[in-house]
């Protein structure tokens, strides 16, 4: 057979799934004389046996794809325990009108009458692609038929592809670069190494063994290294956020996706993303200014684009002050704006302005506003004693605990709904790892307090800054002692810090006397087909459960996840992380679907209805006060007062 033409026939062809069957046998159980109702493939993933169509005999094993017309005579004649098949029924067709040409090359080469087989040198590809379409198709809705019609398309490529590589030739392919052309393919879903040792046929350990061999990489890190490369690209040269970024490369998890990005990258995702947008709009520059230095330009109006007014003639509104500048080109004008009107004030009060008012700017000018120093890891910072316009991006939560509300918060915090009410008026200044420094400015801050390393820098150039890296301050106390030294509310800090610690020791109480002390607490996140556990410090419920009430993770990965914070783990390891109770963070899922789950409802957890559920937009928040809440929220959960 003539493979590329083969291939020209289904290019031209139009194609739709009409069955998908997937069938396990026990020996002893054959399929005698089964006429095929339309044409298809036969996909073996498990255990041996001779298959004959129309009395052809094609030896099996582990991945064969073999195809058959419609009206052939199916034989399997099981030879070992357990032989596990899937069935693909299509019907292909020429849509008209169609050349002569092509009519012709149906008619000679007829193919989707003929029978062939071979076996798939990158077989995880075409595995996965087929279970998927299995999953969707028992769906049995119109938007899910139509992308299994889709993924079958891709499913024909892939083993034409690899027909028109090695045709029937036994040529192998070395077992990482099957491994890695898999994780290029899939880098976007839950990888794990068993998944991907079950889809090559692999036992976990030996492929783990033979990745690190070819590669140099684990296979986790190589996953990593993917899903980071196509991260930074999407960065680069795309607008789009942070989240849709981090789900789009695997991670359903935004801070676990920033988290991962700054290990591997060096630079939080979004100070990579406006270093690379400076880059640009620099080369840019560069290229407008060369071009104009070069070229003769032509002459132009006087709004014309050479002019800062330009945008009177084009239409544009709402432009930005300090669009296209640096931080430190916007503060230098700022500065000369404000010495500018300093100067033109200075004029008035010599030629007509009230001797009262000509007093009461001399005396403010001869008491400036007080000042005093305070320690971070920076060094000493000087800041207002009485700041009044502050920024403040982590620690929201003890500026509202200590009364104080800030000009502006990123984005996030302004959803947090443990104090939604005391944000009126508060400022939108971006996400958290992408902060608009232009509305900062724009703010006119007198004091920033930050928890991002990256935007440090740009920070300190608009207002004092004071920088306390995220993990610092170990707890509530910590916090709130801490912000309410930098404020001046030491006395209202251990008045807040007292309500809580009565309010924490109230709800440990009740719990303690109702819960066994060995019993064992998760704090999870549904990720899809994986799993996010995690620890004592990382939000989900995680401060609450493990600092507030004092209750156990699973001893066997305790250690783990106190040391990481957060573990992503596949189904198969699930049962190591899950404890007596769990608290989980899903905004789909029911109990009821956690029982239907053949995983989930294998936990002690689910088995005895210990688990409670609520969704991220509850379980994310960690400050000190959405910590209380929380914590009275499972008390009452696990005592069954809620």
């Amino acid at each position: 057979m003539d493979w590329n033409d083969h291939v020209k026939c289904w290019n031209y062809a139009f194609s739709k799934v009409l069955d998908i069957r997937h069938h396990r046998l026990k020996f002893g159980d054959n399929v005698n004389a089964y006429l095929l109702p339309a044409s298809g493939f036969l996909y073996t993933v498990k255990g041996q046996a001779q298959v004959l169509l129309d009395k052809k005999p094609y030896a099996t094993d582990q991945f064969r794809l073999l195809h058959g017309g419609k009206g052939m005579c199916l034989d399997i004649l099981i030879t070992e325990e357990d032989f596990e098949y899937y069935l693909i029924f299509y019907k292909a067709t020429i849509p008209m009108p169609c050349s002569q040409e092509i009519l012709t090359l149906f008619e000679s080469q007829k193919p989707f009458a003929q029978s062939y087989g071979f076996a798939p040198q990158n077989s995880a590809v075409l595995f996965k692609n087929l279970r998927v379409m299995e999953e969707e198709w028992r769906v049995s809705k119109s938007l899910e038929r139509l992308h299994v019609n889709a993924l079958f398309q891709r499913f024909v490529y892939e083993a034409m592809r690899q027909l028109q590589l090695y045709g029937d030739s036994p040529v192998k392919i070395a077992l990482g670069e099957q491994a890695q052309r898999y994780i290029h393919d899939h880098y976007s879903e839950p990888i794990t190494l068993e998944q991907l040792a079950q889809s090559l046929n692999y036992s976990a350990k030996n492929l783990s063994k033979v990745f690190k061999q070819e590669t140099g990489y684990s296979v986790i890190d190589y996953v990593i290294q993917v899903r980071i490369k196509h991260a930074r690209e999407l960065l680069w040269q795309t607008d789009a956020t942070i989240q849709e970024i981090a789900e789009s490369v695997g991670y359903p998890d935004r801070l676990y996706f920033t988290r991962i990005f700054k290990k591997h990258a060096g630079i939080s995702p979004g100070h990579y993303r406006r270093r690379k947008q400076g880059e640009r709009n620099e080369a840019d520059r560069l290229y407008r200014w060369s071009r104009s230095s070069i070229v003769r330009g032509k002459l132009r109006k006087y709004n014309g684009d050479g002019y800062d007014n330009h945008y009177q003639l084009r239409g544009e509104k709402n432009l930005t002050m300090y669009k296209g500048l640096k931080l430190s080109m916007a503060a230098t004008l700022l500065l000369c704006f404000a010495l500018m009107m300093s100067a033109c004030s200075t004029g008035n009060l010599g030629t007509g302005t009230s001797k009262v008012a000509a007093q009461a700017t001399a005396s403010a000018t001869e008491a400036p506003a007080q000042t005093r120093m305070v320690a971070t890891i920076k060094g000493d910072i000087e800041i207002p004693d009485q700041p009044q316009r502050i920024v403040v991006d982590l620690y929201l939560g003890s500026f509202i605990a200590l009364e104080v509300t800030p000009v502006g918060t990123p984005e996030l915090n302004l959803k947090n709904p443990y104090f939604t009410e005391a944000l009126a008026g508060v400022e939108n200044i971006g996400e958290y790892e992408s902060v608009s420094l232009e509305k900062v400015i724009d703010l006119q801050p007198d004091l920033i307090v930050t928890g991002n390393e990256e935007a440090y820098a740009e920070f300190s150039k608009i207002a004092p800054t004071i920088l306390v890296p995220y993990g610092e301050l170990k707890n509530a106390h910590e916090e709130l002692a801490f912000f309410g030294k930098v404020l001046g509310k030491e006395t209202e800090a251990e008045a807040w810090l007292a309500d809580y610690d009565r309010r924490i020791a109230s709800a440990k109480q009740k719990v303690e006397s109702v819960i066994p002390s060995e019993a064992t607490v998760s704090v999870m996140q549904d990720w899809g087909k994986n799993t996010g556990v995690f620890g004592d410090n990382f939000g989900r419920g995680g401060q609450a459960v493990y600092q507030a009430l004092g209750l156990k993770p699973p001893a066997k990965v305790a250690e783990q996840l106190m040391k990481e914070q957060i573990v992503e783990v596949s189904g198969e390891v699930l049962s190591d992380f899950a404890g007596d109770y769990i608290v989980l963070t899903t905004d789909t899922l029911t109990l009821a679907d956690l029982k239907a789950d053949p995983i989930w409802k294998l936990l002690d957890a689910v088995k005895n209805d210990r688990v409670y559920i609520w969704t991220h937009d509850r379980s994310w928040y960690f400050d000190p006060i959405a910590t209380l809440s929380q914590t009275e929220e499972l008390a009452a959960w696990l005592t069954g007062e809620k």
